[in-house]
């Protein structure tokens, strides 16, 4: 397992939780229980990379692996959450297994297409699924071609978050998968959502409270995505920082855009 980049995430989650304490509880539930399962896949399903064709990871769902760890999950879930998810999390405890293996591979398959009981239980799969989802990814022979795709090249799944990095005079974009954390190059002035190029239909907004994150929208389609800029803080870790900037999400939300992947918070 790659320790040391799940230290990275939760390391930089609990200095984020002190810094941005309207966003402590949610980075407090994310930095308990993802690197646990992801070890505990890893475990079981071994340390050798398999060689998968650009688009197929969505084709594997090893839910003899992943069925028994889901009540476990849930009740974690239930015992450090949000209120709203950890209600959720009790509710779907009593609905038993025949109930979350529908419930997983709906939402593995594609969760914005299935019909999924609730956005909450949608939300606890999705959150429950991208380990197995990353250790794929991470155990995947050969990356897929280097093109520019506005959906993860390897699993399908909608970008979570934005990336800029230092090349050259300038950043380099890329985008990073909201389902196994694949992160592939995307040209810097162009909408991951309907691929609008118009300098003058792309805006951009940032806040004093995260100067290294951005809302980036698009005024074509009225969707967004959040960017974190690495050239202003390398310390960042584009995964968490995402979820801390709530401030630019709200931005967002009262001027009319909506979110191009949706955290598991719904926002």
């Amino acid at each position: 397992m790659n320790t040391s980049r799940w230290d990275k995430r939760i390391y930089r989650a609990k200095e984020l939780a002190i810094a941005h304490p309207s966003a402590s509880e949610v980075l407090r539930f994310y930095e308990c229980f993802q690197r646990a399962l992801y070890s505990d896949i890893e475990s079981e399903c071994g340390h050798a990379k398999e060689a998968r064709d650009p688009g197929t990871l969505r084709d594997e769902l090893d839910l003899f692996v992943l069925l028994p760890k889901f009540p476990g999950f849930l009740t974690v879930v239930e015992k450090i959450a949000p209120v709203p998810l950890a209600r959720s999390a009790a509710e779907l405890i009593e609905q038993g297994a025949q109930h979350w293996q529908r419930l997983l591979q709906g939402c593995w398959r594609d969760a914005d297409q299935q019909v999924i009981p609730s956005c909450v239980e949608a939300a606890l799969s999705r959150i429950f699924l991208q380990p197995y989802a990353e250790y794929l990814a991470d155990h995947t022979q050969q990356g897929p071609p280097d093109h520019l795709f506005s959906v993860c090249p390897l699993c399908g799944g909608k970008p979570q978050a934005g990336v800029l990095r230092q090349e050259g005079d300038g950043g380099k974009r890329s985008l990073i998968c909201s389902l196994c954390s694949k992160e592939w190059n995307f040209q810097r002035m162009l909408c991951p959502a309907c691929g609008e190029e118009n300098i003058e239909k792309l805006v951009i907004y940032t806040a004093d409270q995260f100067d290294h994150v951005r809302i980036e929208a698009c005024d074509t389609c009225r969707y967004y995505i959040k960017t974190i800029d690495l050239t202003k803080n390398g310390n960042a870790v584009p995964v968490v920082d995402e979820l801390a900037a709530i401030p630019l999400s709200l931005w967002a939300i009262e001027n009319g855009y909506s979110k191009l992947q949706a955290n598991f918070l719904g926002i």
